[in-house]
């Protein structure tokens, strides 16, 4: 059996959260948040399908960034085409919850080695990096943080990749400061959606920048650019899963006391990708997204430790085909 390689483009950063007596270091990014829970399921599962994810993003020869690149790889992540760039720094953020375990954000990375990804290729070595894997996978501060220029040579490399049959997952993950106005993340997201072909969207980010009023709405206005199978994530409640004219509803669990709701849809998308890449339907993947997403919020941190991962025997169950 071919093993299936999936790469995440995007940001790794240092974290830095409250405990009760001090502020604890990690690290974490929306995009590499997913590929490490990903590569923590199929772990558990074996090889009954393999997969390989690796990790696209530009990094320093800093200690700090050496600390955040043996964590990933200590989490199975290929970190092969990782770049290192002298005299630039891993961006930094800082979490702060509220005692609802929502959460605040503040953050470092106006000069980080991350933007500076896209840069170190030339348009046709862009393509060919991309092209070496089956699916791509993005989200919308994958984007935003490009620089404009840089920006608009990645969506042309990922729809040069999309129309020579590779496959991008993008997750739009709205962040406002990020862009410079709406209109310009409008763009960006039309571009991109046109080029995808599994979106992980959060309604309240779709609401903000779009003004849906109901999930549907979001469902149809993707489709409508191009993207076909849409999930749509509505929080503690349901998810829809479109696929097509198809159109489905998943309940998300309920957990009783929620700690940090910092990756909630990283994990959530990590699960849903799993789930495809064992070739389960949509209902099912979106099973395995709210499963993960509801063991990682009882936790602090983006990345939380591997005890508080759904068991080997909660994952199996949910593998039996429907």
């Amino acid at each position: 059996m071919s093993t299936f390689r999936i790469a995440f483009l995007g940001e790794c950063m240092l974290e830095l959260h409250e405990t009760t007596e001090r502020l604890a270091k990690g690290f974490g990014g929306d995009s590499l948040n997913s590929a490490i829970y990903l590569s923590r399921l199929v772990r558990l599962v074996g090889d009954s399908a393999p997969v390989n994810v690796s990790y696209l993003t530009a990094m320093g020869n800093d200690s700090q960034s050496d600390f955040v690149l043996d964590a990933i790889e200590q989490e199975g992540v290929d970190t092969a085409d990782v770049l290192r760039i002298d005299g630039k720094l891993p961006g930094i953020y800082l979490i702060e919850n509220d005692a609802s375990g929502e959460r605040r954000f503040h953050y470092w990375r106006n000069d980080s080695a991350a933007r500076y990804w896209t840069q170190s290729f030339d348009d046709t070595g862009l393509y060919e990096h991309l092209k070496q894997f089956d699916m791509v996978y993005l989200s919308g501060i994958s984007l935003a943080i490009q620089f404009p220029e840089q920006r608009v040579r990645l969506l042309e490399a990922l729809q040069r990749y999309q129309a020579t049959g590779g496959h991008i997952a993008f997750d739009s993950n709205y962040r406002p400061r990020l862009w410079k106005d709406a209109g310009e993340a409008v763009s960006a997201y039309h571009q991109m959606m046109a080029a995808t072909h599994i979106a992980l969207v959060t309604f309240d980010d779709e609401r903000d920048l779009f003004g849906d009023q109901h999930p549907i709405e979001t469902v149809e206005r993707i489709q409508a650019l191009g993207c076909d199978h849409v999930i749509v994530k509505c929080g503690a409640d349901e998810c829809l899963v479109a696929k097509g004219s198809d159109v489905q509803r998943v309940p998300a669990l309920r957990v009783e006391t929620v700690v940090d709701t910092t990756s909630a849809g990283d994990s959530f998308n990590a699960g849903y990708l799993f789930g495809e890449t064992q070739g389960l339907a949509g209902e099912q993947s979106a099973q395995f997204g709210h499963l993960l997403a509801s063991h990682v919020i009882q936790a602090k941190g983006a990345v939380v430790s591997e005890d508080c991962m759904p068991s080997a025997e909660q994952i199996q169950s949910l593998l039996i085909p429907s």
